[in-house]
């Protein structure tokens, strides 16, 4: 008859909120089942009562009792998990290993060990001489193993019995007193006494990399349980208070719900993202944490010696320590704005970064460089998307169209009407300088970006944000913008940028007069040793984040 623990899978006796088995447990009108502890402990640091694997409501504390069936499969499992970490080394390594006697006719018996001088595998029965006779006694006998000829020296035929530390490669006693006379060499037991030691604090480490990863997990989902929590208190307090407005209001209240939707499924696509990487990584250490305790209880020395390259090399994973998940969910304009007259409201809302920014990605154009105006340090991709400054000067024509001085370029299209939005990934940059530029402006000599000259931009120089408005706006930034968005509204002459990925908006030229046309303008600065060599890309506006 099949036991609990074949029948059922480990998964079902792990609690989802502590990720161990079951104490105590209880199951949710919803039918989940959790630690009696646990279930108790989240409804209590929470302000909802409801299932954390459903997200089933509850008006009131369930009342909870133990579950005697899940209970007591959880018990039959805990005792099975003991007895299997409580086996023997050579248990454990007999059962994953069974070598038969190579003597035996017909029915083969279990080897009982193996010679490596005979190069063969005894039973109990055909063993007997080796223990008797003196000769065959001065055999080295060793725990049954296949493949005896991999455990001889290839070029005299003994067997391994001894290890260069020089050249890391296990020898016979001939080597020894050939090649690697004058070489360090040891025993291959003395050897794998301190690899072992090497492999136990690889092992603790990988433990401790398992368990930080676990940890992270939990703080992910909880900070995914708080967002959600937020955006759903925002929207019903944004509802009530919108249900109570005139027809014309309605517009900016669904507006403003789809806007924090969006943004927490995002949040809630992001984690997930974080989430399956964690896991993956999970699964890898575990993987490893496994192989490395049935190595560390191995009598088998040649094969800790080959296996422990691979198993102690690093595996390819991530630092999470500064990964954070958290929705910044702006509405704190919005609550006092409903609060007005509805021709308030409507400006209000207008104003929003968030709904502003869905808006004007709506007038986004297609920017390509002129490489007719790129200063001649500067290196350019072919699609005209990309731009870097390449430290060696390019043999280009000095025209009237480029800069001489200042490590700039012009977009391919000017306007001269209407409102153009373009977008400009600056992730890895520690310098740059964005923003439009009137037809008529100065290339050949040295160039102050000002709204008087005919430019209107923004930079970073030394760690600090900057509008360049003459004297200069030294801008205070909540988060460093890896993306940023341009928009111009010629008509009403106002240049604005925006932090695309935050949705915040970041400073705005207002009041200007426009008489001939406008051009995107890119500067990548100097690679400053590498620090700043990352390129400016032109991104294709994604109209839906």
């Amino acid at each position: 008859m099949a036991t609990s623990s074949s029948l059922l899978s480990e998964e079902q006796f792990l609690c989802s909120i502590c990720l161990d088995v079951f104490t105590e447990p209880v199951t949710t009108p919803c039918g989940h089942n959790f630690c009696k502890a646990c279930i108790r402990q989240y409804w209590e640091r929470n302000d909802l009562c409801q299932c954390p694997m459903c997200k089933e409501k509850f008006y009131r504390m369930p009342e909870l009792r133990i579950n005697t069936f899940i209970s007591e499969m959880a018990a039959q499992f805990r005792k099975s998990v003991q007895a299997k970490a409580t086996r023997s080394p050579d248990q454990r390594q007999a059962k994953s290993q069974k070598v038969c006697c190579d003597i035996c006719i017909g029915t083969k018996l279990k080897a009982l060990k193996s010679c490596l001088v005979c190069q063969t595998s005894y039973c109990e029965t055909h063993l007997e001489p080796h223990q008797r006779v003196a000769a065959l006694k001065r055999h080295k006998l060793i725990n049954p193993v296949e493949n005896l000829e991999d455990r001889m020296c290839k070029k005299h035929d003994r067997p391994l019995e001894l290890f260069c530390r020089r050249d890391q490669m296990c020898l016979c006693v001939l080597c020894l007193k050939t090649e690697h006379m004058t070489h360090d060499t040891v025993p291959l037991e003395e050897e794998c006494g301190e690899r072992k030691a090497q492999l136990g604090k690889t092992e603790a480490e990988v433990q401790q990399m398992i368990q930080e990863r676990l940890q992270k997990v939990q703080e992910i989902k909880d900070s995914v349980d708080l967002s959600k929590r937020e955006a759903e208190r925002e929207i019903s307090d944004s509802v009530q208070v919108f249900t109570d407005l005139v027809c014309s209001i309605e517009r900016s209240q669904a507006e403003l719900i789809e806007v924090i939707e969006e943004k927490q499924k995002a949040t809630e696509m992001q984690a997930e993202g974080i989430i399956k990487e964690l896991e993956l990584e999970i699964t890898a250490l575990k993987r490893r944490s496994t192989e490395l305790e049935q190595l560390s209880h191995t009598e088998d020395h040649l094969h800790l010696l080959q296996s422990i390259p691979s198993l102690c090399t690093p595996l390819p994973i991530n630092d999470w320590s500064e990964i954070i998940v958290h929705s910044d969910l702006c509405v704190g304009t919005v609550r006092r704005a409903v609060s007005q007259l509805e021709e308030t409201l409507n400006k209000e809302m207008e104003n929003l970064p968030e709904v502003k920014l869905k808006r004007i990605q709506q007038y986004a154009v297609d920017v390509t460089l002129d490489p007719d105006t790129a200063h001649p340090y500067l290196i350019m991709s072919e699609d005209g998307k990309q731009l870097r400054h390449g430290d060696t000067i390019n043999n280009l024509p000095d025209n009237t169209k480029r800069f001489a001085i200042s490590t700039c370029v012009l977009g391919k299209e000017g306007f001269s009407l209407g409102i153009f939005y373009y977008e400009v990934m600056v992730k890895g940059k520690t310098r740059w300088t964005l923003g439009v530029a009137r037809q008529s402006v100065s290339r050949k000599g040295t160039i102050t970006l000002t709204p008087e000259n005919g430019y209107w931009t923004v930079w970073l120089r030394n760690g600090e944000y900057k509008a360049l408005t003459g004297p200069g706006v030294l801008l205070s930034l909540r988060e460093k913008p890896q993306k940023v968005g341009v928009f111009v509204d010629y008509e009403k002459g106002q240049v604005s940028f925006y932090d695309v990925e935050a949705r915040s908006h970041i400073y705005s030229f207002t009041g200007c007069t426009f008489t001939e046309k406008l051009y995107p303008l890119l500067c990548p600065c100097l690679n400053d040793g590498g620090k700043n060599s990352a390129p400016l890309i032109i991104s294709p506006v994604n109209h839906t984040e």
